[in-house]
C-alpha cells in the first residue's frame, strides 16, 4: 500500500529545509535544487508541491510568520487574564516580546533567516506582502500588550500608547538587527528596562505576587 504523504506537512518540511539552507548558506544559495538535497528530496518532488522557486520562498516567509505568530499568540491567554497578578504579567510580558528577539538558539536562527527575508523583499513585491503583514502583525501585537497593561493600571499616566508602541516595535526591530553583536543577556536587560520606564511604580508596602 503505497505512504499517504500530507501535502501541507510536506510542504512545511520542505519550508524548514529552506530555513536551514538560508541560515547557513544565505537566502541566494536557496534554490529549488539545495533545498531538495537539505530536505532529502528528489527536485521533482519539490517541484510537485511547488510550481517554482518563488512560490517556495514566498511560502517559506508566511510559514516562519504563521510560526511565529502561533508562538507569540500562546502567552495571551495569561496575559490577558485580568486576575493574573501583575509580577506574573511582567513575566509574560517580557517572555512574549523576546520571542522576538535572538535570545535563544531558535530564535536566533529565526532571526537569521527572517532578516534575509527582509532585505530581500525591499525588491521583491511578493516578499514585501509578507513582510508587511507581519510587519503590522507584531505593532498589533505590542499594542495590545500597552493596552492591556495600561487597562490594568500597570503603565505611567498620560503614556501615549501610539508613540509608544512605535517606540517599543522599534526597539525590538532594533535589537533583532544586533544579532550576533549583543549578547542575549543584554538583550533581555535592555528590553526589561525599557518595560520598567513604563511601568507605574507599585505602592509602598505592596505585596507582590
Amino acid at each position: 500500500m503505497p505512504k499517504i504523504v500530507d501535502p501541507e506537512a510536506r510542504r512545511l518540511e520542505i519550508a524548514e529545509a529552506v530555513f536551514r539552507v538560508i541560515q547557513r548558506d544565505g537566502l541566494a544559495q536557496a534554490s529549488l535544487r539545495s533545498v531538495a538535497e537539505e530536505a532529502g528530496l528528489a527536485i521533482g518532488s519539490v517541484r510537485h508541491y511547488f510550481r517554482g522557486h518563488d512560490e517556495l520562498i514566498v511560502f517559506a516567509m508566511r510559514a516562519l510568520g504563521d510560526r511565529l505568530e502561533a508562538r507569540l499568540l500562546g502567552h495571551l491567554p495569561d496575559l490577558l487574564d485580568p486576575k493574573t497578578p501583575r509580577s506574573r504579567r511582567q513575566e509574560i510580558t517580557e517572555a512574549l516580546l523576546s520571542e522576538l528577539l535572538p535570545v535563544t538558539e531558535q530564535t536566533r536562527a529565526e532571526t537569521d533567516v527572517w532578516l534575509a527575508f527582509s532585505a530581500a523583499a525591499k525588491n521583491r513585491p511578493d516578499l514585501a506582502d509578507e513582510a508587511a503583514r507581519l510587519y503590522e502583525g507584531v505593532r498589533a501585537l505590542v499594542r495590545r500588550v500597552l493596552d492591556s497593561a495600561n487597562e490594568a493600571g500597570g503603565l505611567l499616566d498620560d503614556l501615549d500608547l501610539a508613540v509608544e508602541t512605535e517606540r517599543l516595535a522599534a526597539l525590538l526591530d532594533g535589537l533583532a538587527w544586533a544579532t550576533g553583536r549583543t549578547s542575549p543577556e543584554l538583550m533581555r536587560t535592555v528590553l526589561r528596562r525599557h518595560l520598567e520606564s513604563l511601568r507605574r511604580p507599585e505602592p509602598a508596602g505592596t505585596v507582590k505576587g
